[in-house]
C-alpha cells in the first residue's frame, strides 16, 4: 500500500472515530430528551371482549410455514423462534346502526355469522427474558394475492432488538386461498367465509393471543397487544378502529401505516354491500392510541390529503418526507436485513445507484431508496411507549403542500425534496432527490416513487470534502434522533454508512 493510500485510510478511520464520538454524545442527549417528552394518557380501555377461538398447533407438516412476504434470514440467528397456529370459531359480519359519517363515530352491530378456520404466524424471542411484554398483531396484507407482512419487513430491526413478539394473522380470504394453493396438505383445514367476517376474525385472533398465550407464545405473558397494518390492511384497520374496536376493546393501540384516503367496506358481497365514506377520520373517542404514518404517495396518489386530521391526546400523524408507499427496503433490502449493518450500507449506496424495481418487474425510472424504515422503527418504539407508559410520540409538522393551484402540489426545496414532515438525513443532507411520486411502469410501480441521484458535480459543490459531508450527515442524524424520529441504534448505523461512503470532495 502506497504512502498516500495509507494516509487516506488513516484519515478516514480518524474521521470515523471523531464522527462516531460526536454522534454518541449527541445521541446520549437524544435519549435523555426523548425520556422527557410530555406524557399524554388515554382512557383505560375495558377488558377485551371478543369471542375466544379454538387454537390448534403448533402446526407441522407439508412444506413448512407459507408466508412469502416476510424476512428471509434465519430468525434463530437473531434469537427468535417462529411457529404457526390455526384458530377457528364463528365470526360475525357487521351492519351499521346509524349512518357512517366522516367523523368516524360509527355505530355498528353484529349481523350474519359464519364458521371459519384461519392461521397465525408467530415470531417471538427464544429467551423469555428478552420479551418486552408487548405483542404486535399485524393484519397480513393480501394486495399481491398472497399473505405478506410489510410492517414486520419495514420495522423488524426495532421489533427484534426491543424484544417484541409478533403475530401475523390471515384475516382475509385471499391469504387463505393462496396458502391452500401453495400447500394443500398443510393448509387443508383452513376455511374462510369472506372478507365481511375479516374484522371479527381479526378480533378473535387478538383474543386468542391473550387467552391462549401459553400455547401461542410459548408461555410468555402479554401485557399489551397492539394492532398494525400497512396499505390495504391499513384501509381495513381504519374501518376496524371506527366500527369494531369500540365493541370489542380488543387492542391496546394501533399503528396504521400508509392507508390512503377513505377506508375498506364494512361489509361486502356476498353479504350486504356497506361502503364507507370517501373521507374517513379516526374517531376521537376511541380510548386507545392511534399512530398513523403516511408517505408522499399516500397523501397525493392515494388520497390521504383529504383525510388529514389534527393531532390530539389519542392521535398522532407522521407524514414522512422523501418516502413512497413501497420502496427498495421493503421489497429488497429488508428481506435479508439481520441487523448487522450491511443493509444500512447497502441502503446508502442504493441512493447513489438506485435499482429500477425489485425482482419480478421493472419500473420506468429508479425506485425510491429513502429511509422510511428508520421512521417506522421509531413508530414501533413510540406506540409501545404510549400504550405502556402513556408517553405520547412527538408531534410532527405536516409535509408542505401548495393548494393555491388547480391541484395540490408539494412544496419542494432547492434539491427537489419535499419540505416539512418527519425528516431523515436522506432529505436534509441529500445525495439524491427522493420522491413518492412520478413513477410509471408495470404492476405496482406507481407505488414505488423515484430516486434521482445527484451528479458528481453537484455532490462536490454541496460537499467539498468527505469530512464536510459526514459532519453534516451526523449532526442531522443526531438532531432527528433527539426529536424522537430516529432510534439511537439506527442513528449509529446511519452515521457508519455515511462515514464509509466516498461522498464529498
Amino acid at each position: 500500500m502506497g504512502i498516500k493510500r495509507r494516509w487516506v485510510v488513516r484519515a478516514r478511520q480518524s474521521l470515523a472515530m471523531t464522527v462516531m464520538a460526536t454522534a454518541a454524545l449527541l445521541l446520549g442527549a437524544a435519549s435523555a430528551a426523548s425520556a422527557h417528552t410530555t406524557a399524554h394518557t388515554t382512557a383505560n380501555p375495558a377488558r377485551a371482549t371478543a369471542a375466544s377461538p379454538v387454537v390448534t398447533g403448533p402446526v407441522t407438516g407439508g412444506n413448512g410455514i407459507s408466508l412469502p412476504g416476510t424476512t428471509q434470514f434465519d430468525l434463530g440467528s437473531v434469537g427468535y423462534t417462529q411457529s404457526e397456529f390455526f384458530f377457528s370459531g364463528t365470526a360475525s359480519s357487521y351492519a351499521p346502526v346509524t349512518t357512517l359519517g366522516s367523523d368516524g363515530k360509527w355505530q355498528v352491530a353484529p349481523a350474519t355469522t359464519a364458521p371459519y378456520t384461519t392461521r397465525m404466524v408467530v415470531y417471538r424471542p427464544a429467551n423469555p427474558a428478552r420479551f418486552n411484554g408487548t405483542v404486535v398483531v399485524e393484519w397480513l396484507n393480501v394486495s399481491s394475492g398472497v399473505d405478506a407482512a410489510p410492517d414486520w419487513l419495514f420495522s423488524h430491526d426495532e421489533l427484534i432488538r426491543d424484544g417484541f413478539a409478533w403475530v401475523g394473522i390471515s384475516a382475509q380470504g385471499a391469504g387463505i386461498t393462496a396458502a391452500k394453493a401453495a400447500d394443500p396438505v398443510r393448509y387443508a383445514a383452513l376455511s374462510h367465509p369472506g372478507d365481511s367476517y375479516s374484522y371479527d376474525i381479526f378480533s378473535q385472533g387478538g383474543q386468542a393471543v391473550r387467552d391462549s398465550a401459553a400455547k401461542i407464545l410459548g408461555g410468555l405473558t402479554p401485557r399489551k397487544v397492539v394492532a398494525e397494518g400497512e396499505s390495504q390492511s391499513a384501509f381495513r384497520l381504519t374501518t376496524y378502529i371506527d366500527a369494531v374496536q369500540p365493541l370489542t376493546r380488543e387492542y391496546d393501540g394501533f399503528l396504521v401505516h400508509s392507508r390512503g384516503g377513505g377506508s375498506a367496506a364494512l361489509s361486502q358481497a356476498p353479504q350486504a354491500d356497506v361502503p364507507t365514506p370517501a373521507v374517513v377520520h379516526f374517531r376521537p373517542d376511541l380510548g386507545v392510541p392511534v399512530l398513523a404514518t403516511e408517505t408522499e404517495t399516500d397523501l397525493m396518489s392515494l388520497g390521504y390529503l383529504a383525510d388529514q386530521q389534527a393531532d390530539s391526546a389519542g392521535f398522532r400523524l407522521w407524514e414522512m418526507a422523501g418516502t413512497s408507499h413501497a420502496d427498495d427496503y421493503v421489497s429488497v433490502l429488508g428481506l435479508t436485513d439481520n441487523g448487522s449493518g450491511t443493509a444500512d450500507q447497502q441502503g446508502f449506496n442504493a441512493m447513489l445507484n438506485p435499482p429500477t424495481g425489485p425482482a419480478g418487474f421493472t419500473c420506468a425510472v429508479p425506485i425510491n431508496t429513502g429511509e422510511e424504515h428508520y421512521i417506522l422503527d421509531s413508530a414501533q418504539y413510540w406506540l409501545n411507549q404510549w400504550v405502556t407508559t402513556g408517553q405520547a410520540p412527538p408531534q410532527a409538522p405536516r409535509l408542505l403542500v401548495n393548494t393555491s393551484g388547480t391541484t395540490p402540489a408539494f412544496v419542494l426545496d432547492a434539491n427537489g425534496d419535499v419540505e416539512g414532515g418527519v425528516r431523515t438525513p436522506a432529505v436534509d443532507v441529500p445525495v439524491a432527490t427522493l420522491s413518492g411520486l412520478g413513477q410509471s411502469g408495470t404492476s405496482f410501480c406507481f407505488l414505488f416513487g423515484t430516486t434521482v441521484p445527484f451528479s458528481a458535480t453537484k455532490l462536490a459543490a454541496l460537499y467539498p470534502t468527505h469530512a464536510a459531508f459526514t459532519t453534516r450527515w451526523t449532526l442531522d442524524t443526531a438532531t432527528q434522533a433527539a426529536k424522537g424520529f430516529i432510534r439511537p441504534a439506527d442513528a449509529r448505523e446511519l452515521v457508519a454508512a455515511a462515514t464509509s461512503s466516498s461522498v464529498g470532495g
